[in-house]
C-alpha cells in the first residue's frame, strides 16, 4: 500500500511543480496563483474520484493511488501556509485574505461540482 501511496505522491508532486512553475513564469503576480489553482484543481479531481468510486467498482489500491497519492502529493497545504504567512509579512493583508477565503470557498466548491458532475 506504501508503494502505491508513495508512486502517486511522486507523480502528483511532479505534476503540482510543473503546473505550478507554469502559471508563476507566465503570470507574475503578488498572489500566489499557482498554489492557488493546483489546489482547486485537486479539489475538483478529488471530487470526482469520490462520485466515480461511489458508483463504479473502483478498488481500494486504485483510490488510494488516485485521491491519497496522486491528489495528496498534487495539492499543498503547507505551501498554501507558507504563502499566506509570507503575504502577511509583506503587509500584503488583503491578498493573504483573499488567498485563504477563496483557496476554502473555492476548493470546496470545486469538489462539490467535481464530485456533482461525476454523480
Amino acid at each position: 500500500m506504501m508503494l502505491i501511496v508513495g508512486l502517486g505522491s511522486f507523480l502528483g508532486g511532479i505534476l503540482r511543480y510543473v503546473l505550478a512553475f507554469l502559471i508563476h513564469y507566465r503570470i507574475q503576480v503578488v498572489f500566489p496563483l499557482g498554489t492557488f489553482l493546483v489546489n482547486i484543481i485537486g479539489c475538483f479531481v478529488i471530487g470526482i474520484l469520490f462520485a466515480l468510486s461511489e458508483r463504479t467498482a473502483i478498488s481500494f489500491e486504485w483510490r488510494l493511488f488516485f485521491a491519497t497519492g496522486i491528489c495528496g502529493g498534487f495539492t499543498t497545504f503547507s505551501a498554501f501556509s507558507l504563502e499566506t504567512m509570507t503575504l502577511m509579512r509583506n503587509d500584503q493583508l488583503l491578498y493573504a485574505g483573499l488567498f485563504v477565503a477563496l483557496s476554502v470557498i473555492l476548493g470546496l466548491a470545486s469538489t462539490f461540482i467535481g464530485y456533482t458532475l461525476c454523480k
